[in-house]
């Protein structure tokens, strides 16, 4: 029931307003006629204080738009009212205790006070200049009754403002939250494909350039020594087998929704590094690996960015260096990890990712970043390119509880 008629309320606002302009119109009308502030008993002619209440309501539909303006106008009529001698009540008010409300609700709080104030004043210093001294009673009832019923209405309007303030205010938190959490999750969503595009690129660019010069070595050795061709095709194989089982690991995070213990993503690491060497090695890359410090262990997410970086820095070396030597250097310090790649031969590839040309050097710098370390990477003074990165030897809190 209630439901239809705030619908209804809503559907027809003109009528609404109407309807309570004359219900507040009656009111008024009730009141003149019902009261007289004569001591002699004579009743007053209720048409001026009907008249007053008629003008007093009427300037109600314009209470939106010119709230101020309408307590001016319903004040008048209420305080020509009781100046003609009519008791001041509640039903003779009710135009000038709706137009305060509505005061109230759409103005701020001084507004509000400025209004009671100067109708309180108003009403209360004509009831001290018509009424007679000679009735104690009816001159109580005609300055401190005005005074409260008007109070009435300030204070329940002001409460009703402020309570919609604070569900605005609510709904604008609620809103602003639901925007961080898209945000979030668009944020993770870009996170998560730039990750997985990192780990094809890895995959992809590092076996199919392993095989492309596994490849050509054999070729090239089919007429000169044909007895290493069955060797280099047999390491030609592996390459290709391993490719096909990273990229279905990696391919595989995108069907992993509902298996919370389903590896999240391929675990390579350093303890691999002689397999990675041993591949190059049959296409034709000689790789030196030295170790400065104590070996320590490696949080899983650095271990496998440490060994996806040098993974993609002999790549390079392999497609764009005319080296057949790479050196790769591991140091560890304390609490950080530097790795150095580098070798002799006339590259092609270009340093600086920010004017980029191609994705290995920007994805080597991303995923450094990503575990809280830093890469650099240039031409070497001598000739030749080298690539150096420092990992923590621990992933920071942060990027431990970010989800894949």
């Amino acid at each position: 029931m209630n439901t239809s008629r705030q619908r209804f309320a809503k559907d027809h606002p003109r009528v609404m307003r109407v309807t309570v302009v004359l219900l507040l119109f009656a009111a008024a009308a009730l009141g003149s006629t019902w009261t007289s502030a004569e001591p002699t008993g004579r009743h007053l002619t209720p048409w001026p204080g009907i008249l007053l209440g008629g003008i007093g309501a009427l300037a109600l539909l314009w209470h939106r738009r010119y709230p101020l303006t309408v307590v001016a106008v319903t004040a008048a009529a209420a305080n020509a009212a009781n100046a003609l001698g009519y008791l001041v009540t509640p039903l003779l008010l009710a135009p000038l205790m709706a137009a305060l409300y509505w005061l109230a609700v759409h103005t701020d709080r001084r507004t509000g006070r400025i209004g009671l104030a100067g109708t309180a004043a108003l009403l209360v210093t004509t009831a001290l200049v018509v009424d007679s001294p000679h009735h104690p009673l009816s001159l109580v009832l005609a300055t401190v009754g005005p005074v409260f019923w008007v109070l009435v209405p300030i204070t329940w309007g002001t409460a009703t403002r402020l309570r919609a303030d604070y569900l605005e205010a609510v709904h604008a938190r609620a809103e602003i939250a639901e925007r961080t959490r898209e945000e979030e999750a668009r944020h993770r969503v870009a996170e998560e494909r730039m990750r997985i595009a990192r780990e094809l690129h890895d995959v992809v660019a590092h076996h199919l350039a392993l095989a492309n010069a596994q490849a050509g070595t054999a070729a090239h050795l089919q007429r000169t020594h044909p007895q290493q061709v069955q060797r280099i095709l047999d390491d030609l194989a592996g390459t290709t087998a391993s490719a096909l089982r990273e990229l279905k690991a990696t391919v595989g995070l995108l069907r992993q929704t509902n298996d919370p213990d389903a590896p999240l993503e391929p675990s390579p690491g350093l303890d691999q590094l002689p397999e990675l060497t041993a591949a190059f090695a049959t296409a034709g890359l000689k790789v030196d690996v030295t170790t400065a410090g104590a070996a320590r262990p490696l949080s899983p997410g650095v271990d496998l960015t440490a060994f996806r970086i040098i993974q993609e820095a002999l790549t390079n070396v392999t497609k764009h260096a005319a080296s057949d030597t790479a050196h790769v250097r591991l140091v560890y310090s304390h609490n950080r990890l530097t790795i150095t790649v580098t070798d002799e031969g006339a590259s092609t590839v270009t340093a600086a990712p920010a004017p980029g040309h191609g994705f290995g050097l920007i994805g080597m710098r991303e995923r450094a970043l990503s575990v809280g370390g830093r890469l650099r990477a240039d031409h070497r003074a001598g000739g030749g390119f080298e690539v150096t990165t420092d990992l923590p030897l621990y992933t920071p809190a942060p990027e431990e509880d970010r989800t894949p």
